[in-house]
């Protein structure tokens, strides 16, 4: 995984260098002491994880995560842990509060590393040369098997903290360990829409919408103000 270090404190930054180096799957490829110099880099290269400080002056973790057009995965090192609900819900995949133990560091890495395999083997799926008919489908871990789900079956997504559940037609969920980010990246074209910090919808499932909340099968759903104008532009309202 190609990752990023972003973190005001130099002795932190290179703490987390050295970590880096003694993981093999792990390859950094910057480090910055603000957020504001990595906003640029970040939108125009190829990251796959960045570690993220929170409080640094002017220009918070937060701030970055909300102006950044790509969305790499993201494990957050901090010396508070006030933000931990913030984070999560923001899709990181862990919340590291300093000082960091290895043995912690590296357990959010392997946690990243089960969230990127999918979308990883999504992308080789999409890049094969071979001509194939449009994949309908996706493969997600459950407890010990991978399990297919067609689109066209799944309801709704409830993202909860490392977990989502996969809501389809026959009145089941699939729990798995995948961020909301990386579901949205993946499905929003084909007929999904995130409506709020908490929950991707399938369009085709929806019955009605009623002020500001959409009927799926018997579940009223929220939708969030900071969602609310893409998802209408996107189902023409």
């Amino acid at each position: 995984m190609k990752c990023v270090i972003i973190d005001d404190e130099p002795l932190a930054v290179e703490l987390l260098q050295d970590f880096v180096k003694k993981v093999d799957t792990l390859e950094l490829i910057n480090t910055f002491n603000n957020a504001i110099d990595a906003v640029s880099f970040i939108n125009q290269n190829n990251v796959d994880l960045i570690f993220l400080d929170i409080q640094m002056p002017h220009f918070s973790g937060i701030d970055f995560l909300n102006t950044i057009e790509k969305k790499p995965l993201v494990i957050f090192t901090t010396a508070y842990s006030d933000y931990a609900v913030e984070g999560f819900n923001l899709g990181a995949v862990d919340y590291l509060v300093k000082p960091i133990p290895f043995h912690r560091f590296l357990k959010a890495v392997v946690r990243a590393q089960q969230v990127l395999q999918p979308i990883a083997n999504q992308a080789i799926a999409e890049n094969n040369n071979t001509p194939e008919i449009e994949q309908d489908f996706m493969f997600v871990r459950a407890e010990y098997e991978n399990v297919k789900l067609n689109f066209a079956d799944i309801l709704f997504i409830e993202g909860l903290k490392d977990y989502v559940k996969i809501y389809t037609t026959d009145n089941k969920f699939t729990l798995t360990l995948i961020s909301l980010i990386k579901l949205e990246n993946l499905l929003s074209s084909k007929g999904f829409a995130r409506i709020h910090r908490s929950y991707i919808i399938n369009i085709k499932h929806v019955k009605s919408i009623q002020k500001n909340k959409v009927l799926i099968s018997d579940k009223r759903i929220p939708i969030s103000e900071s969602y609310k104008n893409t998802f209408f532009e996107k189902i023409n309202l």
